[in-house]
């Protein structure tokens, strides 16, 4: 029984072979349609403003947009199809239960089943009014052949031709002719039959042993008979045969740049075109061309990166082109609709500047040539491609009279950017579309930095420079980032600082608490070598940058004092001070001095190093000491330093009276 499926089919759009992911509604382009089946052969038919394709279980039914709307599930291994004239009736052969279903095209039931038992495998079908031919045979062991049915009637009787091939031929009719293709074998000859009934008479043989033809893949024929266009492996080339006069008129491909094996081919329905599919082409071949019948002159070209165009599935349907394709890593089916393939070809050409500068209005200009005809006013779709992949349709570009067109972008980021334009085509010219890329940069920007060669440590250390743009434009209030390095190798980043409008900035190292606005605050620096970095990172339109500076610096000089007594008394208590000044800074309150006591008599001199002492948050230090004996007393005070102060010295002589 067979089943009635729905199927929503996964599109993805084909143009000159590259897969993108989508295209405006709108848009002309090729689609590739994913069948949900996968491996078989397939055959392709179409009418009823319907395509049709048979493989393995099932026949999908699909618009003429390439659309899969429904499908027909649970079939005896359907191959060959052939549709009516009108379009009404749909003959399906299934191979498996040997029968051909007879199914209404509308409702997609099956009206009726033909019973050939007694020709079993039927395979390909081909109808000529109302005589249906089927080539059928199950296994190459020569008991393939040919019958003939008369559909008209209500219970149709199989006529046979007396004749066995070695494999299920191919069959192929139209008007009062009737062509079989032998398959299988090499080489392969193409028998030509008179068949105004189902009792048909040969009219001769095509021999195959002329150019050795063998691999036969399709067989078509225009619809008045006279013309039958053969598709063999070899030679590489499609032929077009007189079926009166039995000699070939006409060869289609074959050119020595155009290596490819034939596999398919379809003549149009009033006979101008013959379009052939190609398997595995050399790198000049494409997988489909289309070629004028009477010239030979091939005028349309296409390819896939998908996979393999199926033997056999070639159909016109209006102006497209309809095929199955093979994907090459899955085997899955796909419903290729070439579109537009049998109208004039249109051209378009683009030009773009190399490169160009983010955020500043680039120009491109391009030009549509439909032969020599007068283009008028052509609507012209844009798609800009931004390098993430992200697109957007510019809008409002249309030809002028002439074809020439012009189309203004300013590009938001920089990048290689690429601008694809499509003309959508009208009754009489296909769609074309080409593409442009611009390599779109970001502008300079420079900072500069001026800072003291020496600073002194703890001091305002203050910092000027300017942010400046390559167009000229004032910078604006730009956010920048201050680093400070030290010699030791740690880093400090410093509270940011914002430029003015004109791009200029100050930095000031300074303890914390004081400066604001635009000075930057932090903890200053040892003495040595200290970098200082200023970094803007930059923005949509102009690239970022930095500048250096190295400062050294300097310890503070430092006075100390020490004051007391000129003279004092053994046992009587001495009293002394003293002040630690750097010029209005201190080193941290708490820091010690150290202090040592120099005695000279005649005993001689003796050293003696008495406590240290700390100094207040003034720089005020004092100590006490009591002569023990007489002589000269020198009470010597010193300051070490650290990293900002440098050492310091001072001295007082007491004389204490008395003997030693």
């Amino acid at each position: 029984m067979a089943h009635r499926l729905l199927v929503l089919g996964s599109a993805l759009i084909v143009s000159a072979g590259l897969v993108t992911v989508h295209a405006p509604a709108a848009l002309a382009v090729d689609t590739v349609t994913d069948l949900g089946i996968a491996w078989g052969s397939a055959d392709t038919a179409v009418g009823g403003g319907k395509v049709f394709v048979s493989a393995n279980d099932r026949i999908v039914v699909a618009d003429t947009q390439g659309t899969v709307k429904d499908a027909l599930t649970g079939l005896p291994r359907p191959s060959g199809l052939a549709i009516t004239a009108d379009g009404t009736s749909l003959y399906a052969a299934l191979s498996s239960a040997n029968q051909i279903a007879e199914i209404d095209t509308q409702t997609l039931e099956i009206a009726r089943r033909i019973d050939l038992t007694a020709y079993p495998c039927p395979q390909s079908l081909t109808l000529a009014g109302k005589l249906l031919w089927v080539g059928h045979g199950c296994n190459d062991d020569w008991k393939g052949g040919v019958v003939g049915l008369d559909v008209s009637a209500t219970v149709p009787e199989p006529s046979r031709i007396p004749i066995t091939f070695y494999r299920a031929p191919l069959v192929v009719a139209a008007g009062n002719t009737l062509v079989v293709g032998e398959r299988g074998v090499s080489p392969a000859d193409l028998l030509v039959y008179d068949a105004s009934s189902t009792t048909a008479t040969l009219r001769g043989t095509i021999d195959g042993s002329t150019d050795d033809r063998g691999n036969l893949q399709d067989l078509a024929m225009t619809t008045d008979g006279s013309t039958v266009v053969s598709a063999f492996g070899s030679p590489h080339r499609f032929e077009g045969w007189d079926t009166t006069s039995l000699t070939r008129v006409r060869t289609y491909g074959g050119e020595s740049t155009w290596q490819a094996g034939a596999t398919a081919v379809a003549v149009s329905p009033d006979g101008a075109h013959v379009v052939g599919g190609w398997s595995a082409p050399t790198s000049d071949a494409k997988r489909v061309a289309l070629y004028d019948a009477a010239t030979a002159e091939r005028t349309y070209t296409n390819d896939t990166t998908i996979g393999e165009l199926l033997p056999g599935s070639l159909a016109f349907s209006g102006d497209d082109v309809f095929g199955v394709i093979e994907q090459r890593d899955t085997h899955q089916l796909h419903l290729w609709r070439m579109e537009a393939t049998t109208l004039s070809p249109s051209t378009l050409a683009l030009s773009a500047p190399s490169t160009a500068q983010v955020l500043e209005p680039l120009t491109l200009t391009g030009r549509l040539t439909l032969g020599g005809s007068d283009t008028g006013a052509q609507p012209i779709e844009v798609t800009r491609r931004l390098p993430d992949g992200t697109t957007a349709t510019l809008t409002g570009v249309t030809t002028e009279a002439d074809g020439t067109f012009t189309v203004t972008d300013t590009p938001p980021i920089d990048g290689t950017i690429r601008y694809d334009v499509t003309w959508d085509g009208n009754a009489k010219f296909r769609w074309s579309a080409t593409s442009a890329t611009v390599r779109v940069a970001k502008r300079l920007s420079s900072l500069t930095l001026k800072a003291p060669i020496d600073a002194l440590a703890l001091e305002p250390l203050t910092m000027t420079g300017q942010l400046t743009l390559s167009d000229g434009s004032a910078p604006g209030a730009q956010p920048l980032v201050a680093i400070r390095y030290l010699s030791d190798g740690t880093s400090q980043i410093l509270p940011s600082v914002t430029t003015k409008t004109d791009g200029t900035f100050t930095i000031t190292d300074t303890p914390p608490g004081n400066g604001s606005g635009l000075a930057v605050k932090a903890i200053p620096p040892p003495s040595g070598n200290v970098r200082y970095d200023v970094h803007w990172e930059g923005n949509a339109k102009f690239w970022g940058s930095t500048a250096s500076q190295m400062v050294r610096i300097i310890k503070r000089n430092v006075t100390l004092t020490l004051s007391g007594p000129t003279k004092g008394n053994v046992g009587k208590q001495l009293q002394l001070s003293g002040t630690l000044d750097a010029g209005g800074q201190l080193p941290a309150a708490g820091s010690l001095i150290k202090v040592v006591r120099t005695v000279t008599n005649r005993s001689g001199t003796v050293n003696t190093t008495l406590p240290s002492i700390a100094f207040g948050s003034a720089g005020s230090f004092a100590f006490t000491d009591t002569p023990a004996v007489g002589g000269d007393y020198t009470y010597t005070v010193s300051w070490a330093g650290d990293w900002a102060f440098l050492p310091a010295e001072a001295s007082h002589q007491i004389t204490i009276p008395g003997a030693a």
